[in-house]
């Protein structure tokens, strides 16, 4: 069969142009792209790196901001709740103050008004011991027909009076 004769020829032919071929690609892609591919990976991992360390430093600066915010919001809080504290103090001494001179102005009010009242008592005494010496008068002049002086009229009203 001639066909089977012909093979070594053909095959050998076909086994070169494809060494030849592969090597053309291995050349092309294995000395001309892939050098450059791995010089792109190794510029976006230096790339990623260099930007990971950026975002740990800002990351540590963060943090040391947030912790001294948080420092002086506490020192701020403390401070305003000594002044709230100060302020509300001050606020009860002055409703005390307040509160005494309004206490003493009534009490001097309430003494006044307890020595009007006592001197309209033994003015009210008065008149009613008056009235009652000229009443016991009038009676026993009208009932037994004797006059009696004032004086002796008085006496004997207070003395009742002291009795009860």
């Amino acid at each position: 069969m001639p066909q089977i004769a012909q093979i070594a020829e053909i095959f050998a032919s076909q086994l070169f142009w494809l060494t030849i071929t592969f090597g053309l690609i291995f050349l092309v892609v294995g000395l001309g792209m892939v050098p450059k591919i791995q010089g792109t990976v190794d510029l976006r991992d230096q790339r990623i790196a260099s930007d990971l360390a950026t975002a740990a430093s800002a990351r540590e600066t963060a943090d040391r901001l947030e912790a001294e915010h948080r420092t002086a919001l506490e020192k701020s809080r403390a401070e305003a709740a000594k002044v709230a504290a100060e302020a509300k103090a001050a606020s009860a001494q002055a409703s005390e103050a307040r509160v005494k001179a309004a206490d003493a102005a009534a009490q001097t009010r309430v003494d006044e008004a307890m020595r009007r009242i006592a001197e309209a008592r033994v003015s009210a005494e008065a008149e009613i011991e008056a009235v009652a010496a000229d009443a016991a008068a009038a009676m026993v002049s009208r009932v037994a027909g004797l006059s009696i002086d004032e004086g002796s009229a008085r006496a004997a009203v207070k003395q009742e009076l002291v009795r009860g």
